[in-house]
This record gives structure tokens, C-alpha cells and sequence, in this order.
């Protein structure tokens, strides 16, 4: 993962992450890695409900802003604070792209994109990996 100077509520060694993660949820959470398309268990779901780093525990978006994008990821229109996730410009892969990783531990949670034209209040696009989040069902 690409490193901030940025000092987080949730610190701990890549051990320590190591140990608490399964190896899969480490490469993407840890490691800005990113799944397949179609494959998560949140790309389709519609369960309402509250969807948390699955890292740390810290409440990112909301079922009431995902929406379908048929990307191959859960799509969400806006993160359920404004400080719940932050930004990292991200030059990987030959492009620049916008990361988005948890504001509480800095776990990578997948991009986020501008200006496609779906139909959504903010015009955003945040394609999340679902083995970043775990969904809370609402009671």
C-alpha cells in the first residue's frame, strides 16, 4: 500500500493485520489490491443496512446511497460521512485514478469516479471492493 504521513485511529503492523485478516481481505485492504468483478457478495445485494471497513470496523457508506453501476463492484453515490474515507491520488496502472481508503485505519476500499454520467445526486461513482466492507443489516 502506498504510504500517507497521516497517523490513524486503528495503527497496527501488517503482522498484526496479518493475523486478522484472511490472506484475500489483506492483498486488497492492506495492499490496495482489488477482486474480480462480479465475484463479491455485495455487488448485487440489496439488504438495507450500514456497510463497515471490514478492517477496523468504522461505518463508510450507507444501503440508501448504493445504487447499480454494473461495473462489477458495489457502487455508492456518496460515503455516509464526509470524513469517513479519504482520497489518495493514485498513478497506478498507467492512469489517475482517485483512491479511497478508510479515514479511521487507511485501508484501501477501491476509487472513486467523476463525471460518468449516472444518474445519481452527486455524479460520483465509489467502486468499492466488497471483502473491504461488512454489511450491517438494518434492524
Amino acid at each position: 500500500m502506498r504510504s500517507t504521513d497521516k497517523t490513524y485511529a486503528v495503527a497496527k503492523t501488517d503482522q498484526q493485520w496479518r493475523e486478522e485478516l484472511s490472506p484475500e481481505e489483506f492483498h486488497v485492504l492492506r495492499q490496495a489490491g482489488t477482486e474480480r468483478p462480479f465475484v463479491g457478495e455485495y455487488t448485487d445485494t440489496k439488504t438495507e443496512g450500514v456497510y463497515a471497513c471490514r478492517a477496523c470496523g468504522a461505518e463508510l457508506f450507507t444501503s440508501e446511497t448504493k445504487f447499480e453501476s454494473h461495473c462489477g463492484w458495489p457502487s455508492f453515490y456518496a460515503p455516509l460521512a464526509g470524513d469517513s474515507v479519504e482520497y489518495i491520488e493514485d498513478r497506478t496502472m498507467g492512469m489517475k485514478r482517485v483512491e479511497v481508503r478508510c479515514a479511521t485505519c487507511g485501508s484501501h476500499l477501491g476509487h472513486v469516479f467523476e463525471g460518468e454520467g449516472y444518474g445519481t445526486p452527486t455524479d460520483q461513482r465509489y467502486c468499492i471492493n466488497s471483502i473491504s466492507m461488512t454489511l450491517r443489516p438494518k434492524a
